[in-house]
């Protein structure tokens, strides 16, 4: 599932975010999601989150 919409996403799922100085190399990293930094249902980019272990990037995937 993509990380777009906040629906798909819950506080304690493993997903994959592109951290912010990782955003031109698009290198992606793994974690368990702790918060919602974004408010809004939907983003384009995806939704901005903070980790279990404190790293904040957008979505790209929610594994399943």
């Amino acid at each position: 599932m993509n990380g777009q919409n906040r629906k798909n996403i819950q506080i304690g799922s493993e997903v994959y975010i592109i951290l912010k100085k990782d955003q031109r190399s698009g290198k992606r990293t793994k974690g368990i999601v702790k918060d919602f930094l974004t408010k809004k249902p939907f983003h384009p980019h995806g939704i901005k989150v903070r980790l279990q272990d404190g790293q904040v990037g957008r979505v790209q995937e929610v594994i399943m």
